[in-house]
């Protein structure tokens, strides 16, 4: 039972101690008030005999997020895999900001000021909704421990994520699948392998020429990767439940194939030493074949330097560096280009859902609509250059002689 004992201070203000309880050393606790008069005094005691008396621990009311924090991975990871436990970790220390507080101060603006910071440094929606998920976990679990009241991160949404430009996933043009076809590099199987099967780089990454049957034309996708810390971990079926999926592949990625197949390494697109690419590695894989791919088909000509178009380099580690003047397309484009080829062969849609290994038809359905809106525009600007030079170009001017008799 509380007790409520008044006393003047030297400041002018008056305290009173409060019983809170029986710490673990055995020790009789208390909480010291303030106020600034009496009356202000007993509504303080009155509002802390309500906390005690809903059974709030305010022995623990200065313990801090990482102390619960701690306690709430210990008590997760333990129920789910290694992978997702390290993931766990991974995403609970984007909290650091959060960490040193008490949870009896922490308020919802600061979550959300934490969100919007990892919104603004490019991170994903997914990524930003585990963070708050995990944090909202732990607050949960203080007040199923009477520590807080209420948990004031329940209700918070998610800050707007940066919306990619519409050009930074489009398609391939035919010229450009082309550089890629006759461009031999490291990165070549990767770019073909995603640009004619659709396969997500987590899922090329950990791929195994056993998973690729020529002679069937298939490629099972089985497994994935997700990178933690920049290392791939490797997870059985694909990203999704129907991303397990068999992909049947043109021809011209099995004529591309077969050449290669069943080369030293497993892996059928390795480090160079054979092994699986780190989030590191594959950057630097994938820059160096852009520079390539630059260096022999970028229009140089166009880009002037000092007044004059510049020559074509003879070598990608030109002193000064050479510009990128081709688009600098990424796994996405080439996933993107596998959909759009699909649609422009005329693919049902839930055969293209299926072979791209979307979890809901609803997104190819989507790319789909958003294709046939494009070739629709396109179609019709045919159309309006055709009646712009082609038809004016057809219409003679009248015969002056047939006019000068129709006068006549």
């Amino acid at each position: 039972m509380a007790r409520l004992k008044n006393t003047p201070r030297a400041d002018g203000r008056v305290q009173s101690r409060v019983y809170i309880g029986t710490g673990a050393d055995g020790k009789k606790k208390y909480k010291y008030v303030y106020a600034a008069n009496n009356k202000e005094l007993q509504e303080k005691v009155t509002e802390l005999k309500t906390k005690l008396g809903k059974g709030i621990d305010l022995l623990s009311e200065h313990d801090s997020l990482d102390s619960w924090g701690k306690r709430w991975l210990k008590r997760k990871t333990n129920r789910v895999s290694e992978n997702w436990a390290k993931a766990l970790d991974i995403n609970y220390r984007k909290l650091e900001p959060l960490l040193h507080m008490e949870v009896t101060e922490l308020r919802r603006i600061d979550l959300e000021d934490v969100l919007t910071d990892l919104a603004a440094q490019g991170y994903s929606e997914r990524v930003i909704k585990a963070v708050r998920d995990i944090v909202s976990g732990i607050m949960e679990m203080c007040v199923e421990n009477r520590v807080i009241e209420y948990n004031p991160f329940r209700a918070v949404e998610l800050p707007k994520v940066r919306q990619k430009p519409e050009n930074e996933r489009r398609a391939l043009t035919s010229e450009e699948r082309r550089w890629i076809e006759e461009t031999p590099h490291r990165a070549q199987t990767a770019a073909m392998i995603m640009m004619y099967a659709g396969l997500r780089r987590g899922e090329l990454i950990p791929l195994l020429w056993s998973d690729i049957d020529l002679e069937k034309g298939t490629i099972s996708v089985n497994k994935s990767v997700e990178m933690l810390d920049g290392h791939p971990s490797v997870k059985s079926g694909g990203k999704t439940e129907h991303a397990t999926r068999i992909v049947y592949i043109p021809q011209v990625l099995i004529n591309y194939l077969k050449p290669i197949a069943g080369s030293r390494f497993e892996l059928v697109c390795p480090s160079a030493q054979g092994k699986m690419l780190t989030d590191s590695a594959w950057k630097r894989l994938w820059s160096s074949y852009i520079k390539d791919l630059n260096l022999k088909y970028a229009d140089f000509g166009s880009y002037i330097v000092d007044g004059k178009p510049m020559e074509r380099p003879a070598s990608k580690c030109r002193p000064g560096g050479v510009p990128i003047l081709i688009p600098q397309f990424t796994a996405h484009w080439l996933r993107h280009t596998f959909i759009t080829l699909m649609y422009l062969s005329g693919v049902d849609v839930l055969t293209a859902a299926e072979q791209a290994g979307h979890s809901d038809v609803k997104i190819t359905m989507e790319i789909y609509t958003h294709l046939d809106a494009e070739y629709k525009k396109r179609t019709m600007e045919k159309l309006d250059y055709y009646v712009e030079h082609e038809c004016r170009m057809s219409v003679k001017s009248p015969d002056k002689s047939q006019s000068s008799a129709k006068i006549s």
